[in-house]
């Protein structure tokens, strides 16, 4: 296990998540090389995310899930951006 306090690992890469219906879920995965599962990974967009909900959790060595929840009541299309990754 890595010493928490030796910094964080990132990563960041393009993604259009497309048009997100009311209660739709997307995702993406990003590798970000030295990340383990049971690491604490944050996620954002370069992109106004307008109200929807951006997780991210590291679900296998070196891979980092970001998953997008639509929860708005109505669809939303943020088009093409950057994620970017950092995993403590």
């Amino acid at each position: 296990m890595r010493d928490r306090y030796d910094g964080y690992l990132e990563a960041s890469a393009d993604w259009n998540p497309g048009d997100l219906a009311t209660a739709d879920i997307t995702s993406t995965t990003v590798t970000v090389g030295g990340a383990q599962v049971g690491d604490l990974a944050v996620a954002s967009l370069s992109t106004d995310i307008v109200d929807l909900i951006l997780d991210a959790q590291v679900t296998a060595a070196n891979t980092v899930t970001c998953i997008l929840h639509n929860q708005t009541g109505g669809n939303i299309n943020i088009g093409a951006s950057v994620i970017k990754v950092k995993v403590f």
